[in-house]
């Protein structure tokens, strides 16, 4: 079934999302269409304890209900739930009385029962074949971008967007943690953060490569900052080891809030198709991203005045050579090492000469942020 219209009467809207931070930004410009398309209507995002402290102040929506663990959302697919726990949540929910209930959750094989069990008025989402129906659904195509994708469920519902860009807005509160941190270099404004990591190890550039183009932007007078996860910590110490130029390692310091502070004041971002990248590009700082293939068309940025992607094209695992778009492997080598880093660089340079004006223009807007901070 599909519509098209604004639903009448809508009070409060569900929207399923449970999962990590690239995917959450790729949700912003659909949570914005709803919001103007339903300005009195209680935006509720139904995600993960991230999501309640991360969001709180910001304004995307308007309370956080986290969801228990339960297999397939949120949480790995053989995931034995905790039957009480998950009964108990299911009956808060239908105390809601949900008028809109949005599954924007991958293909629906978990999640759109895990919707329809919420009792709302109307179930919207995306279908895979072997999931079952919503009241108005779209089928699942892997090849779309993520952003479009999420756009074109909500319109099914009359929600309708003016940007295709995420924006994510900053709080005083990540200033103020930020500024805190010591070791860093103010003001921030010839700042370079690399991330090397990746929650999928396919879609790591090797260390070696990010330390050779992190010593020619520090030629360039780059202020250097590394950043990841503690899981990350081992990428993090490669790339310092390969350096001689100074950079400051950020690595497992950082709160969600202060990584967004902190890549809103750099004047660029290299890294891998990440969380990170994702993010940064909703903050609005310029970003170079190394992506595989088809992760390019999904997950990667739709403008290029300020973002550009390097792609390799490469399908063939690297250890047994079994062509991975019909079958899968156990190795988790990098698919993306055949990416020179002479054709990152030229991205990056040409991005960090450009951007001296932009910044300017960007920190005059955000004075009163910085100063509040």
């Amino acid at each position: 079934m599909i519509r098209g219209e604004k639903v009448a009467k809508v009070e409060k809207i569900a929207v399923l999302r449970a999962n990590g931070l690239g995917d959450f930004i790729f949700l912003l410009p659909a949570l914005q269409a709803l919001r103007a398309t339903y300005p009195t209507a209680e935006l509720v995002l139904l995600g993960k304890t991230w999501h309640a402290t991360f969001l709180e102040g910001r304004g995307l929506v308007d309370r956080v209900v986290v969801v228990p663990p339960y297999g397939g959302v949120g949480e790995p697919e053989g995931v034995e739930p905790d039957t009480a726990q998950v009964e108990r949540f299911f009956a808060a929910m239908r105390r809601e009385r949900f008028d809109l209930a949005l599954q924007l959750h991958g293909g629906g094989r978990y999640s759109n029962p895990f919707v329809a069990r919420l009792g709302s008025r109307l179930t919207v989402g995306l279908r895979a074949p072997e999931a079952a129906p919503l009241d108005c659904w779209l089928p699942y195509v892997y090849l779309q971008p993520e952003i479009v994708r999420y756009l074109e469920v909500v319109a099914l519902v009359g929600a309708t967007t003016t940007t295709l860009e995420p924006h994510l807005p900053l709080i005083a509160a990540d200033v103020r943690e930020l500024r805190r941190l010591p070791g860093l270099s103010w003001p921030l404004a010839r700042l370079v953060v690399l991330h090397p990591g990746a929650s999928d190890p396919r879609r790591r550039w090797p260390p070696a490569a990010f330390a050779w183009v992190g010593e020619r932007l520090a030629a360039a007078g780059a202020q250097l900052a590394l950043i990841g996860t503690e899981a990350e910590r081992a990428l993090v110490e490669a790339v310092k080891t390969a350096m001689r130029s100074p950079v400051l390692d950020l690595c497992g310091r950082l709160s969600l809030g202060e990584l967004a502070a902190l890549l809103h004041a750099a004047r660029l971002v290299v890294g891998n198709d990440s969380g990170p990248l994702h993010l940064a590009e909703a903050v609005g700082t310029a970003t170079v991203g190394i992506y595989w293939a088809f992760n390019a068309l999904t997950a990667g940025p739709l403008t290029r005045a300020r973002h550009r992607l390097l792609v390799a094209w490469q399908f063939r695992c690297p250890v047994c050579d079994l062509d991975c778009l019909t079958a899968s492997c156990p190795h988790s080598d990098s698919f993306v090492s055949s990416i020179r880093p002479e054709e990152v660089l030229a991205e990056a340079l040409a991005l960090f000469t450009s951007e001296e004006g932009r910044e300017l223009r960007r920190q005059e807007q955000d004075t009163a942020l910085w100063q509040a901070g």
